[in-house]
């Protein structure tokens, strides 16, 4: 890895994308692998507050009318199992994940602003698979002078795997947690490793921003 993708611990914020209960195991959009993530997920947020660095929860929330669905799920959204629905405690971030009390203030994320859960900790709602569109996760971060974003949650392949080609094209340094990450496959990891993404399992990572510290 060159010098110009080479992650700052110091300057990093942690994306959590979409590890919402919706997706766990049993539920209605289970995503195989989302549970076994949770742990380490949860274990990152931890050394990350305790780092007193950003962390970003972007969640999908949508309408039971389906109006702010993707069209490719329309029809699911509009079907008779809630799912992702605002108002459903489905919805909600997973357990362990973010703070014991928190509930998500769904008129205020719709709205486009963000909703704190503690020091530098907040919640996103991204209106599509990438949390850079039509968002202010790149106004937020900047604000905060990160350079360097952690990627954990659910199901690589479409929300992770878009928000980190956006944060590519926005010239961050990038971090994919590999066993915090569900829908992970070999071909996805060399398509990370082509644009110069870090792969590093969540222990690596959470030594890493203990010694930054220090």
């Amino acid at each position: 890895m060159n010098a110009l993708t080479e992650p700052h611990y110091r300057c990093a914020a942690l994306l959590t994308i979409d590890v919402q209960r919706d997706t766990l195991d049993g539920q209605p959009l289970e995503v195989p692998g989302t549970s076994a993530a949770v742990p380490r997920i949860s274990a990152l947020c931890n050394a990350f507050r305790s780092a007193g660095r950003p962390i970003v929860h972007v969640v999908r929330i949508y309408r039971p009318d389906g109006s702010n669905a993707e069209p490719v799920r329309r029809d699911l959204v509009t079907g008779p199992t809630p799912v992702l629905h605002a108002g459903h405690p489905g919805h909600q971030l997973a357990p362990t994940v973010a703070p014991s009390d928190t509930t998500l203030d769904d008129d205020l994320l719709l709205a486009g602003d963000l909703q704190s859960l503690g020091p530098d900790e907040v919640v996103m709602y991204k209106p599509r698979w990438g949390a850079f569109f039509d968002t202010a996760l790149h106004t937020h971060l900047q604000a905060r002078r990160v350079d360097t974003v952690v990627i954990a949650g659910c199901n690589y392949p479409n929300c992770p795997r878009t928000t980190i080609y956006q944060a590519s094209e926005r010239d961050y340094r990038i971090i994919l947690v590999t066993d915090a990450i569900s829908g992970l496959y070999d071909r996805g990891v060399a398509e990370m490793q082509g644009i110069g993404v870090r792969l590093s399992p969540a222990a690596d990572v959470i030594a890493a921003m203990e010694g930054a510290q220090s």
